[in-house]
């Protein structure tokens, strides 16, 4: 099936003649991933942003209006320009938009690029401007630092975290100047900064946000958005994950979510990666429902995390990433993007941590392998139970 660098490759029509759609807001969060500093026009609101201690990555980009995408396409930059889980499709998604007739007046602007280690922030945005017919303003998923990933593992007990703050207030700084029409978007933590910034704008740019794209995007921690906050935006968003998606199920989803599953030609947690998703036309395909193995393992997550208070998921969060540093990993993928060969690599590095850290850890990595053995015999007992008799 064809995927979305096949539709980048093959779709030419503008958008007067195609309106925008959601595999138009996926080719652009990926953008997200490109490390823009020193070539997109920066943010000029930065003060907004700036804490003492915060690292604002882009102090030296130009302050000019816009770039296009193939202003990016500077080969002495691409040793550090590309990001996250697939930094090599990253980059050709970059050749694809530079090169596509419908993508490639779009106007690139307003970057903004956070990392705080002691705050565990790490947070980027960008807007694409077409003429003066609408914006699509696209926040950053996770990165592969130990940073970015330790900030998504706070959102399980912390909220709002920084980045969720940082998201409001940059959609609020830029939508001043972009035109009427807005689109907000993201894939896996930027769809999480996606939404959130739409359910906690200003009115007054609430009003003028068309739609919320938040592509296999986790939810929110408990009680973080009410029934009547989502209300506002709850037509507007259009929530895509895959068959076997695990991120796009973590935490809560605001009520009533209408969620789209995908297929993906690829299996497991590879799929969390949109360009493995499945096009057909100007949409992506979409099947009945998630697999059993994703709704197990949504199961096992949800128990596993219901377990703990907020003060203790944060003493186990911590021992995790004490582990993590200890694994000798370059950087927090090449473990935690691992599958179930991730708990093996945990266990082991957690032999190098302090006691008390490590006996934390691994009592939570027990816990975990218990509820996964309850959900599995809870889901044999199920499928083999008598089913009962009908009425005569």
């Amino acid at each position: 099936m064809p995927n979305l660098l096949h539709y980048l490759a093959t779709e030419f029509a503008t958008f007067e003649e195609k309106p925008f759609n959601p595999v138009d807001s996926a080719a652009l969060s990926q953008f997200c991933m490109v490390r823009g500093d020193g070539i997109i026009p920066a943010l000029r609101e930065r003060k907004a942003f700036l804490d003492l201690g915060t690292i604002v990555e882009n102090l030296l980009s130009p302050a000019g209006r816009s770039v296009r995408f193939v202003d990016l396409l500077r080969a002495e930059a691409y040793g550090n320009m590309f990001t996250g889980l697939a930094p090599d499709m990253v980059k050709q998604n970059l050749l694809a938009l530079a090169a596509s007739p419908r993508f490639r007046d779009l106007a690139v602007r307003d970057y903004l690029s956070l990392f705080d280690t002691e705050r565990q922030t790490q947070f980027a945005a960008v807007s694409f401007v077409y003429k003066k017919e609408f914006a699509y303003v696209g926040f950053r998923g996770t990165d592969a630092s130990f940073t970015g990933w330790r900030e998504n593992f706070n959102m399980v007990y912390d909220a709002p975290v920084p980045a969720q703050e940082q998201a409001v207030r940059y959609l609020e700084a830029v939508a001043l100047r972009l035109p009427k029409r807005l689109i907000v978007g993201g894939h896996s933590k930027g769809g999480n900064l996606a939404l959130y910034a739409a359910l906690r704008a200003k009115p007054a740019v609430q009003e003028r946000i068309e739609r919320v794209y938040t592509h296999d995007g986790p939810g929110f921690k408990a009680g973080t958005v009410d029934a009547a906050e989502y209300a506002a935006v709850r037509n507007r968003v259009h929530k895509t994950v895959p068959q076997d998606s695990l991120v796009g199920m973590l935490m809560d989803a605001p009520a009533n979510l209408d969620l789209r599953v995908v297929h993906s030609s690829d299996r497991g947690v590879q799929q969390h990666s949109v360009f493995t998703w499945d096009v057909e036309g100007d949409d992506f395909v979409y099947v009945d429902g998630l697999t059993d193995g994703a709704r197990f393992t949504d199961a096992v997550i949800t128990h596993w995390l219901a377990g703990f208070s907020d003060e203790e998921a944060a003493v186990v969060v911590d021992a995790l990433f004490q582990a993590l540093e200890a694994s000798g990993a370059q950087n927090a993928t090449e473990v935690l993007s691992g599958g179930t060969k991730s708990i093996a690599l945990l266990s082991e590095a957690a032999k190098n941590i302090d006691p008390h850290a490590r006996d934390v850890l691994l009592d939570a990595l027990g816990s975990l392998a218990e509820v996964a053995a309850r959900e599995a015999a809870q889901g044999l007992m199920q499928r083999f139970a008598p089913k009962p008799k009908s009425a005569v």
